[in-house]
C-alpha cells in the first residue's frame, strides 16, 4: 500500500520516437517485466502498448506507442493514429532517439507536436553502450536541445541497465499530486490472450527474414487452463499472413519454422504465465488483409478505438 503520509503522484507517459530506437526496451527495462515484445525490425509495436510502474507515492502509466513512420497501407494509417492520440492525452511526452544518429523527420515531428500542445518531454538517448565515440553523444544532445527545451536529458542503455535509475527519478519528477490510476499491483491492461499472440509474433519477427513480418499478424484463437489439475493452460494461435508462399516460408521445411517459433514462444509463455503452457499454432493466408477494415478490425485495429 501506499504510504498514507505520502502525498499519491501519477501521470501518464507516451514513449514515442522512430522505429527501432529501443522504446520497447526501455518500457520493459522500468518495468522489470517485458510487456512489449521486442525485435530488431522496425513497427515491431503496432498498437499502444500500456505498462503501470508504481513505488511508493509515486504512479507512472507509459503508453508504448508503434514507430512513426510515413504509413503505406490502412495497418500503418491506424499506428500512425495511435501515436498521434496517445501524445495528445498524455501529461507529457519520453522522446527516445538512438545514440549516435542524426535528427530524423520523425523526431521532428514529434517536436513540432509538442509545441503545438506545449507538452512537456523528457530526452533519452538510448544505446549508449554501443556508441564508441562519446563525443558524438554531447554534439546529438546540443542538437536536439536546440529544437526543444526538454525537461530533463538522460542518456540511457535500456539492454545494460545504465542510465534507466536516473530517467525514472526525472519523469517522477514530472508527476502531479492525485489519486493512483491503478492499483500497485497492474503490470499493463493488455489481456493475456493479446499477450499470448504478441509473445508468438515476437518469434515470427525474430525468425523470419526480410519482409515476411510485416505481413503476419497472430490472434490467440483459445486460451484455457485445463480441469484435470495438470496445471497446464491450452493455447491455439493463428498465424495469419499474405500470401501462400509466406505460409510455406512460416511452416518450413517439414515444419521446422513453425516448431522453432512454436518452441521458442512456449518457453516465454510458461515464464511470463508461471504454468505449463501447450501450445498449438495453425498458418492461414489473408491476401492484404492490412488494407482490409473487416480484417483489421478482426485482428484488434480498429480506427474507432481513436475516436
Amino acid at each position: 500500500m501506499t504510504n498514507m503520509q505520502e502525498t499519491p503522484r501519477s501521470a501518464f507517459v507516451a514513449i514515442v520516437g522512430r522505429p527501432n530506437v529501443g522504446k520497447s526496451s526501455i518500457l520493459n527495462a522500468m518495468l522489470g517485466q517485458k510487456v512489449s515484445i521486442v525485435s530488431s525490425k522496425p513497427q515491431t509495436t503496432r498498437t499502444r502498448v500500456m505498462g503501470v510502474w508504481t513505488e511508493g507515492a509515486d504512479q507512472l502509466v507509459f503508453l508504448d506507442t508503434p514507430g512513426l513512420l510515413k504509413p503505406r497501407d490502412s495497418l500503418g494509417d491506424y499506428m500512425k493514429k495511435a501515436v498521434s492520440v496517445s501524445v495528445s492525452g498524455v501529461d507529457f511526452c519520453l522522446l527516445v532517439v538512438e545514440a549516435g544518429t542524426r535528427i530524423s523527420p520523425a523526431d521532428r515531428e514529434l517536436i513540432e507536436k509538442f509545441k503545438s500542445l506545449d507538452l512537456p518531454a523528457v530526452l533519452a538517448i538510448n544505446k549508449i553502450d554501443l556508441l564508441q565515440d562519446k563525443t558524438r553523444l554531447m554534439a546529438q544532445i546540443a542538437e536536439l536541445s536546440a529544437l526543444y527545451e526538454f525537461s530533463a536529458v538522460v542518456p540511457v542503455s535500456a539492454r545494460d541497465g545504465s542510465g534507466m535509475k536516473e530517467l525514472r527519478e526525472e519523469l517522477c519528477r514530472l508527476c502531479q499530486p492525485g489519486e493512483h490510476f491503478f492499483d500497485e499491483d497492474t503490470l499493463t491492461d493488455q489481456p493475456e490472450r493479446v499477450l499470448a499472440a504478441e509473445i508468438v509474433r515476437e518469434k515470427l519477427l525474430r525468425l523470419l527474414d526480410k519482409e515476411v513480418p510485416h505481413g503476419i499478424a497472430v490472434v490467440t484463437e483459445r486460451m484455457r487452463e485445463r480441469d484435470d489439475d495438470s496445471g497446464i493452460t491450452d493455447i491455439d494461435a493463428t498465424i495469419y499472413c499474405e500470401r501462400a508462399s509466406h505460409k510455406g516460408i512460416i511452416i518450413g521445411k517439414q515444419g521446422a519454422m513453425l516448431k522453432r517459433v512454436g518452441s521458442y514462444a512456449r518457453q516465454d509463455l510458461e515464464k511470463f504465465f508461471g504454468c505449463k503452457v501447450n501450445l498449438q499454432l495453425w498458418v492461414k493466408v489473408k491476401e492484404d488483409w492490412r488494407n482490409r477494415q473487416n480484417l483489421l478490425h478482426a485482428f484488434g485495429f480498429d480506427q474507432k478505438d481513436f475516436e
